[in-house]
């Protein structure tokens, strides 16, 4: 069920993905008014919706003339309709006034509180906020009804699954939901009746889902995530119990914003400028690009950079990608990136193959924990589907340059034997090949399997100690539920793995 879902929404980008998901909610909660499952006439909604929907396109396209840039359309709908979930629906010119103007201040948030390209707050969290500290308004965050909820929290799951955010955002929901509890039966509520009061009437579900895992303000590492859902938690389950500090009073956005905050200060945001030494045809359809940093870039071998390429006529998916990193973190004089360019590329991918050498672009992230065991005595078996062997790159060759010795074996699932020449570089590493015809001259560590599937059997018969190594696996949704699956048979504990769903 979790490989038919992975394979659907990985057909639309995640914006398109995030709107279709708000947008049924929304028409899930006009349906509840039409039903009377709700307070809110339709017109009230309808009005809401369009007032919401109005001010953020607008502005945005506004505030791109004003800053020469390029108004982004779907991240301005996204906006709207999580903008219209939070604030009362309303016909009054005074409240619709006030969620136009959270609308504009949404828009005007990710580029006036930016750092290197990256806006740094929730953008509707921010509007929330300002519309409040003016006393204009205050969000009410009504979307957390029990006639949305069915819906809301299968969406919420649809998007975590899709970011690979549940783990992260099970550890708000908990922390939350604990401290929400634990202050109704501290004011006489039975334990089942304060559960439900912390899931019915409190927007958990919701701000987990569409809030907290934004990815442009989350924090680069697993642990710092996790650390943050915990500060984020608790101050979300304080909410309406701790007085005003100033002009300043805890809310669920603000409790969003402060997270955000923290997440900037743990990520490397600095910025990097990046140079193009080299771009390099490994195959038909796989590019190298060689770039050397202005100054050091720290990072472990298995993470990703951000790569921030401004440029004409950018597409709905934007400016900025994310790659594993393939060169290794000795090589500190040069940096490198290899990518599938499909036949019809993105304006992003057009962009990058375009650039000569001597082009200076910038990174402005660099994160993941896709990384291999510290420890040598841990062995690893590493399984890749085309590009998604890129971290793989990095880490053997990391562990080369340091004289590291661990039983390592690299199983390479390639479209064809033109695919070989990725991976050209690990001669010496031992690499299990599964293609569709057998190559003609391998080295000598490395082995043909023939074109047949990963399964258990085969996992056993050719990695004998596979249930004592560490497994990562690297490529399409489907290829690593797939894979996961055999070695899970094949007797297996510890599985880490990394989706490479293409652009």
């Amino acid at each position: 069920m979790i490989a038919l879902l992975d394979r659907l929404t990985a057909r639309v980008t995640m914006y398109r993905l995030a709107i279709i998901v708000l947008a049924a909610i929304s028409v899930n909660a006009l349906a509840a008014s039409f039903g009377g499952l709700l307070s809110f006439s339709p017109l009230a909604l309808i009005s809401s919706a369009a007032v919401a929907l109005a001010s953020t396109l607008i502005s945005s396209r506004v505030v791109a003339l004003l800053f020469r840039t390029t108004p982004h359309l779907e991240s301005s709908i996204i906006s709207a309709l999580i903008l219209f979930l939070l604030f009362y629906p309303s016909i009054a010119s005074a409240d619709l006034t006030a969620l136009a103007l959270a609308g504009v201040a949404a828009t005007a948030s990710k580029y006036l509180i930016a750092w290197r390209g990256r806006h740094l707050l929730n953008p509707a969290a921010t509007g929330a906020a300002v519309v409040a500290l003016l006393h204009f308004n205050s969000a009410v965050w009504w979307v957390a009804s029990s006639a949305l909820l069915p819906v809301t929290l299968l969406g919420a799951f649809v998007m975590l699954q899709r970011t690979r955010r549940l783990t992260m955002a099970a550890a708000f929901v908990a922390v939350s939901a604990t401290v929400l509890v634990l202050r109704f039966v501290a004011s006489g509520d039975s334990p089942g009746a304060a559960l439900a009061t912390a899931f019915v009437s409190y927007p958990i579900i919701f701000f987990a889902g569409f809030m907290f895992s934004e990815p442009l303000t989350m924090a680069p590492r697993r642990w710092q995530q996790l650390a943050i859902a915990v500060i984020v938690g608790v101050l979300f389950g304080l909410v309406g119990a701790v007085a005003p500090l100033g002009p300043l009073t805890l809310s669920f956005e603000v409790a969003l914003l402060v997270g955000n905050a923290v997440s900037f200060v743990a990520g490397q945001r600095r910025g990097m400028r990046l140079e193009l030494r080299s771009k390099t045809q490994l195959t038909p359809t796989t590019w190298q690009f060689g770039f050397r940093p202005d100054r050091p870039v720290r990072f472990r071998a298995g993470q990703y950079l951000e790569l921030d390429l401004p440029h004409r006529g950018v597409d709905r998916r934007g400016s900025r990608r994310t790659f594993s990193i393939s060169s290794a973190p000795v090589d500190s004089e040069l940096v490198t990136v290899t990518l599938r360019m499909p036949a019809t590329p993105s304006t992003f991918k057009k962009s990058l193959l375009a650039l000569e050498p001597g082009a200076v672009r910038r990174a402005t992230l660099v994160g993941g924990d896709f990384l291999l065991p510290r420890s040598p005595d841990i062995g690893v078996l590493l399984i890749a589907g085309g590009i998604g062997v890129t971290p793989f790159l990095s880490q053997l060759a990391e562990d080369r340059s340091r004289g590291m010795i661990r039983a390592a074996t690299l199983l390479f699932v390639a479209r064809g034997a033109e695919d070989l020449a990725i991976i050209a570089g690990l001669a010496d590493d031992e690499v299990l090949i599964i293609s569709p015809t057998k190559p003609e001259a391998l080295p000598n560590r490395w082995r043909w399997l023939g074109a047949e599937r990963i399964s258990a059997p085969l996992l056993v018969r050719e990695i004998p100690d596979v249930a004592n190594r560490a497994v990562f696996v690297s490529g399409s949704p489907a290829m690593v539920h797939a894979v996961k699956s055999a070695a899970r048979r094949a007797g297996t504990q510890r599985i880490v793995s990394d989706y490479f769903s293409g652009y």
